[in-house]
Parts: structure tokens; sequence; C-alpha cells
């Protein structure tokens, strides 16, 4: 069987359908799906540019927990830090009160200042035990350690987060755990003042540490997610349809589409005209 033959003003008005037919198909597709490149199909540049600035986003978003982590590890040290620096201020308070008083005529009230004295040197042990967060402990040991990993590749950009022992008689606190022989002589006492003073210069000097490096993370974290939201928003930019634009194609479009079977039905209006001729 031959094929149908149609006229040049049918097939040009035919041809004109199918166009607009096409790009309804298309304009409806990104509407539905607020995307103007939905695979390499429609614009390889674009698709796999996107491709890449959303990986890398994704990439940096994964670091922001590690930070978060780093950030509430700090956070749980430093409340520690604060905690013993109250309880040595208390501790010595105790000890002035120890010293003020009479080594002959108040024997055991000195005694019962040196037992709670070593009560609060006990709570200092237990604050830096409660002081852990997630696992890491940054006032246990100087073997506590936290590595913290901000960029994309691991190992290219990273901080340590290095702990130290808030342990009484120790290098950072320097008071023994338990005083003796208070009662009296005052050498034991001014030796525990002296202790505590140079314990709370140590913890300030470590609290500027921990104030240093959560001051590094709230940056690099505040840095990242600007980053992801600009990388979010290149990819974005590349991809996403302009829905105000679209809905005016799909209006144009459909108009011509309706002109398009108008002008069809004329064209073969005049072709049956020309039949009715030959009869």
């Amino acid at each position: 069987m031959s094929d149908i033959t149609l006229t040049s003003s049918i097939r040009t008005n035919l041809s004109s359908l199918q166009g607009t037919a096409t790009l309804l198909a298309r304009t409806q597709d990104r509407l539905s799906t607020g995307k103007k490149v939905n695979s390499a199909i429609d614009n390889p540049t674009s698709f796999f540019t996107a491709q890449a600035l959303n990986n890398r986003s994704s990439d940096l978003t994964d670091r922001l927990d590690g930070i978060s982590k780093g950030i509430q590890t700090v956070k749980a040290a430093d409340t520690g830090i604060t905690a013993i620096t109250s309880l040595l201020k208390q501790a010595k308070s105790v000890a002035n009160d120890a010293k003020a008083l009479s080594s002959t005529s108040a024997t055991q009230d000195r005694e019962d200042l040196m037992t709670q004295f070593n009560t609060l040197m006990k709570q200092i042990n237990e604050t830096v035990a409660d002081s852990d967060y997630d696992g890491v402990n940054l006032l246990r040991s100087t073997a506590d350690k936290l590595t913290v990993q901000f960029a994309e590749k691991m190992g290219s950009s990273t901080l340590d987060l290095q702990g130290f022992s808030a342990n009484t008689g120790g290098a950072t606190v320097k008071v023994g755990t338990t005083q003796t022989g208070w009662g009296a002589a005052d050498t034991n006492i001014d030796k525990a003042i002296a202790d505590i003073e140079d314990s709370l210069s140590n913890l300030r000097t470590e609290s500027k540490k921990m104030a240093a490096n959560l001051g590094v993370m709230t940056t690099r974290q505040d840095f990242i997610k600007s980053m992801v939201n600009n990388l979010t928003t290149g990819a974005s930019n590349l991809t996403n349809a302009d829905m105000n634009e679209e809905s005016a194609n799909l209006l144009a479009l459909n108009t011509q589409q309706s002109l398009g079977i108008n002008a069809l039905s004329l064209a073969s209006q005049q072709s049956q005209s020309i039949l009715k001729l030959l009869q």
C-alpha cells in the first residue's frame, strides 16, 4: 500500500503542530520537576557541573557533623574547667580559713577544714571524669585527642584537639589529692595554697587554648555552611527551571497549538474544496 499523499500546506501545518507538541511536553516536564536540566541529554555541561557542585556540597555537609562534635567536646571540657576552677577557689578559701586559726588552740578545727579540703579535691577528680563527650575527655589525660576534619579530602585541613590531665596532683592541677598534717603546722597549708594558685593559672592557660580552638571550629563551621549554600545555589542555578517563564511558555504553546489545529483544519478544507471541483 502506497503512502498517503499530503498537500504541502497540510504537511507544513502538521510539522508545526509536532514541534509545538514537543515543546509542550518539555515545558510540562519542567513544570512538574522544577528543573530545566533533568539529565545529561538536556544539557551535558550544566548537568555534570551541577552534579560536581552537589557532590562537593554533600561532602562538606558530612564534615559539619565532625565539627559539631569537636565544638561540643571543647564546650564539655570548658564547662569542666569552669567547675574545677570554682572548686579550687573554694578549697583556697578553706585553706585560708585553716591558716587563720591558731595552730595551738584550734588543732581539731584545722583538721576538720582539711577534711573539707580533701572532699573538694575528690570532687575535682569526679568532675574530670564527668567531662566526657561522646567518648572523648579532654581533661582526662594527654592521651585523649580529637582530630576535626574541615575539608572534603581527608587530611587536607584538620585541627587536633589535644587533651591534658586536670586531675589533682598532676602537672596542671598541682594540689595533692589528700592533704595531711594541717593540725599543728602551717607549712602544708601554705603549700596547698601555693599549689592552688599555680593550678588556677594553669587552668586559665588551658581555657585560653580551648577558647582558641573553639573559635577556629566555629569560624570554619560558619564558612562551610556558607560554602554549602553557595555550591547548592550554583547547582540549582544551572539546572532549575524558571517557573514563571515556563508557565508563560505553556500558555503561549497552548495558544500556538490551538492556532495550529485551526490552520490544519483550514488546509484540509482547501483540499476538500479542490476535490469538489473535480467531481
